[in-house]
């Protein structure tokens, strides 16, 4: 039996937002006691004296790059980035090569992930290899191991498919999770429609066309009441879309992202493509309404659609690929943003970004509480640090936060009953 005994850490459950000093014993990764003074016997010791000691982390949101594209990132790569960052659980999108539609795909990802340092879920693709022209398999999907469903990248152009699939999600035990977006409307942009773009004379993606989406889900939702989750909202009207939405008993959900929390189409004016992604960054009222969102639980989630590139492929402002990395500098970023500044209580954020993201994906994970899954992360709210892309554990470089000042650090990472990330810097 192995035994991971955490002593003397300021203990949170994001469930109950429940805060209280003491230990924590994790046996075969589940958690065992919780209490004062607990038995040393047979344990390995981690002392946590002035440290946060939380469940860890579910990025419900990550492109893993695997199959097909890993020179950009791998399974293993990126689940040694997410322990390095405190997640301990990932949704892994269904965009690889080949598209993940098939149960074969979705054994070899769950197959690969048992050794990684983070556990893995995958979202299946709702139609074949992204094209909205034939609908896959649901059922066929959830047997093969997949908990949710998604033709993230894109969204699915045929309305009766995407109404198909979240009637029928539920039935399934899954979760239907959607990147909103007009194509027809973002068609050649590269970044937000506004000032920004005309000033750059870049062609820019308006903001009306995740809003459309958004409506388009929320209304199917509503109208065959099911359930619907939205991806990486980034505009203000898309959150009084569900904030509407919400009042009126439909069941959506949303996530948004560290970077449309703290970042505004003016970083772009650098011309660095690392600061491209999609939904792209958009203006400081759209900053100030997730912020809003999130504290008024609009917002449910904080994930990081975690999409890594080469360096050669962000190299040209204008051809590069959308996309940046997150996992590793998620909470970092979020707890600048939202806890140091006084907005939210670190037990809140730690809600949006492990209870939460659990509970909608009906998966174990985010609860301090006996008898739950021990994938622990140990914090230290008082550390600042530089984020250096060069030393961070993946494969791509491609990090938004490159350079901040963040305070909050992940210190250790406990996953599946091991330690798998400690860090070694001091505070």
């Amino acid at each position: 039996m192995r035994k991971i005994l955490i002593q003397n850490g300021t203990l949170i459950d994001p469930k109950t937002e429940q805060v209280q000093q003491g230990d924590i014993l994790v046996e075969d990764g589940v958690i065992a006691a919780i209490g004062q003074d607990l038995p040393e016997e047979g344990a390995q010791v981690i002392d946590a004296t002035g440290l946060v000691v939380a469940p860890g982390l579910i990025d419900m949101h990550v492109h893993l790059r695997d199959p097909g594209q890993t020179k950009k990132e791998d399974i293993y790569t990126g689940c040694k980035a997410a322990a390095a960052g405190g997640v301990t659980g990932m949704l892994a999108m269904p965009n690889t090569y080949p598209t993940i539609d098939s149960p074969e795909t979705i054994r070899y990802i769950l197959d690969k992930a048992e050794e990684a340092d983070s556990r893995v879920y995958v979202a299946a693709a709702i139609t074949h290899n992204l094209e909205s022209g034939e609908l896959n398999d649901l059922k066929a999907l959830r047997d093969a191991g997949a908990v949710a469903l998604s033709d993230d990248g894109r969204p699915v152009k045929n309305t009766r498919f995407m109404a198909q699939a979240m009637k029928e999600a539920p039935t399934l035990g899954m979760r239907v999770v959607s990147h909103c977006e007009d194509l027809d409307l973002a068609k050649g942009g590269i970044m937000n429609e506004g000032e920004v773009s005309r000033d750059l004379g870049v062609p820019g993606i308006p903001a009306a066309a995740e809003d459309c989406g958004t409506a388009r889900e929320i209304a199917l939702a509503a109208a065959y009441n099911v359930p619907i989750h939205i991806c990486h909202v980034s505009t203000r009207t898309s959150v009084a879309l569900i904030r509407d939405a919400k009042r009126r008993g439909v069941q959506v959900t949303a996530e948004t992202a560290p970077h449309y929390l703290t970042l505004t189409d003016e970083a772009l004016r650098t011309m660095d493509a690392n600061y491209r992604m999609n939904p792209p960054l958009r203006t400081e009222a759209d900053r100030l309404a997730m912020i809003e969102g999130i504290q008024d639980g609009t917002i449910d989630a904080i994930a990081t659609d975690h999409a890594p590139h080469t360096p050669e492929e962000k190299s040209d402002f204008r051809k590069a690929p959308n996309g940046v990395i997150g996992m590793e500098t998620s909470f970092a970023a979020s707890y600048t943003a939202l806890v140091h500044s006084g907005i939210l209580t670190l037990p809140r954020l730690l809600r949006v970004m492990s209870y939460n993201p659990a509970k909608i994906l009906g998966i174990p994970g985010g609860v301090l509480q006996v008898g739950e899954i021990g994938d622990l992360i140990l914090i230290d709210e008082n550390q600042q640090w530089i984020v250096d892309e060069n030393k961070l554990h993946g494969k791509s470089k491609n990090a938004v936060f490159k350079g901040a000042a963040l305070q909050g650090k992940v210190k250790l990472t406990i996953c599946k009953g091991r330690v798998v990330y400690q860090d070694e810097t001091e505070a």
